[in-house]
């Protein structure tokens, strides 16, 4: 089949020398383009690192910590330790210092040098910022790194001027089963989805391949995510997604995406673009997940618990009382959220399941508090304060519509749904006695919540977020 050529072309360019940083990928049809060479030259000077050999000290040591084995020499001066390890590259020792007794060293010999470093040990030990198993590992792992970036400290600093990032478009198969795949799940539940493709050839491709093909797909989204990057220990070669070079190191050679999955280096991660597509596998639950990650991962313009519930009311509970002032069992609205959690977008709420309608408006009003960043987010929040407090109500108005314009994409749209519909609620004020101002105490700390955790804040801001949600009802075909 043409994807196994494909996966085996790239197989085999990893195992090939890669072209000097100065030569351009060429810029190709994307039904054209090959797979990029994976670059092996620092992946070769890993191999070729110093390897550590530890020098035993040939008496007992007295008072030697637990943590440390033979390889610990006691107090001894600098001088001493240079002495020991004098002609053996990658030999070290550990010491206590003289001068600051209970402190210790690791002496490491590189480069026809002894270096010296403060070693720690709080359950792992480490020098810097990571932390080793053994001393062995630490040492393995500052070998490898002194080396590589010894001799290839230049090379290192120009990695990123030449991505392949821009230029992945393996093959139209490979982008028409992906975007097949992606396009299910707006039919399919979240659970279903994973099921019948984990065993699929596509999901073995990488996130880059991934990526390329969602780019291609004319339904997805184009709302713009960063990616979540965090520091990841790859298990056996890995090389970087951005600059195609190899990730040196023990532990923790770089980062990856824990949304999409993307690997790539610590420096390279600075240059990625945001244009992260989450991938449903790694998305774990509806509720308290970023808004943004869940509608580009499940394909859509809103959360669908945001499209369903709001459906919902509409269809059957607009006219009754009270609506999202009056609250539903607690109980059943942790069944709701269950259900999105478990089911997505084929969780059943209808009144067959939930006859009381407050129980619907609760799980809205929840997955809204859950949400770690909120609607109004954390980085608008004062500036929709500040909007609010001013008098002249043309000039407020100008101000918030100026405000609404920051928010992301996704949290302006749903922003933007929801307001539409609390237009609807309120134009049955008749029956359900809930008008702006009232919906305007419910909501406003439910979407908007002040960047730091203070009782006090958020007592003193509690008139401008009613307004603010009160003004944006009444205001949403001028604003939105």
């Amino acid at each position: 089949m043409h994807w196994k050529r494909i996966l085996l072309s790239l197989r085999r360019s990893v195992q090939k020398r890669s072209a000097p940083l100065s030569t351009p990928y060429p810029r190709e049809d994307a039904e054209e383009y090959q797979p990029p060479i994976w670059k092996s030259y620092l992946y070769q000077l890993q191999q070729e690192a110093p390897r550590p050999k530890r020098i035993i000290c040939p008496r007992e040591v007295e008072n030697r910590p637990k943590y440390y084995g033979r390889e610990f020499h006691g107090i001894i001066s600098r001088e001493q330790a240079d002495e020991i390890l004098a002609g053996v590259e990658g030999a070290y020792i550990l010491r206590e210092s003289q001068r600051q007794p209970g402190c210790y060293t690791l002496a490491l010999r590189f480069g026809n040098q002894t270096l010296n470093y403060r070693l720690f040990y709080d359950g792992k030990h480490f020098v810097g910022e990571k932390r080793f198993e053994s001393i062995h590992d630490l040492v393995t792992d500052g070998l490898i790194t002194l080396y590589i970036e010894t001799k290839a400290s230049e090379y290192i600093s120009k990695m990123t001027t030449n991505p392949i990032y821009e230029h992945i478009g393996y093959a139209t198969l490979l982008r028409e089963k992906v975007s097949r795949r992606l396009s299910r799940t707006k039919n399919e539940s979240r659970k279903a989805s994973v099921t019948s493709e984990e065993n699929t050839p596509v999901e073995k491709i990488t996130s880059l391949v991934r990526r390329a093909a969602l780019t291609q797909n004319d339904n997805h989204f184009n709302y713009e995510k960063a990616h979540n990057f965090k520091v990841h220990t790859f298990r056996g070669p890995h090389w970087c997604e951005y600059c195609a070079n190899f990730m040196w190191g023990l532990i923790a050679q770089g980062v990856r995406c824990s949304d999409c999955g993307l690997n790539v280096h610590k420096q390279c991660s600075k240059y990625v673009p945001n244009d992260c597509q989450p991938d449903l596998k790694r998305i774990k639950r509806v509720y308290c997940c970023d808004l943004t990650t869940l509608v580009k991962a499940h394909n859509t313009q809103r959360p669908m618990v945001v499209d369903s519930c709001i459906r919902e009311i509409e269809a059957r509970g607009l006219k009754s009382e009270g609506l999202y002032r009056v609250s539903g069992f607690t109980e059943h609205i942790e069944d709701v959220k269950m259900a999105f959690d478990r089911d997505g977008d084929k969780a059943d709420i209808s009144a067959s399941i939930y006859p009381d309608i407050n129980i619907i408006t609760g799980a809205l009003k929840l997955y809204f508090r859950d949400l770690p960043i909120p609607v109004i987010t954390y980085d608008t929040y004062s500036k929709f304060i500040e909007a609010a407090k001013i008098s002249n109500p043309d000039e407020r108005l100008e101000a918030i519509h100026e405000v609404l314009m920051l928010l992301p994409a996704a949290h302006y749209e749903t922003l933007r749904y929801l307001m539409i519909h609390l237009k609807k609620v309120t134009l049955h004020e008749k029956e359900n006695f809930m008008n702006a101002e009232n919906l305007g105490i419910v909501f406003g700390p439910t979407l908007m919540r002040p960047p730091e955790d203070s009782t006090l804040a958020t007592l003193n801001d509690m008139r401008y977020q009613k307004l603010i949600v009160q003004i944006l009802i009444e205001n949403e075909d001028v604003l939105f």
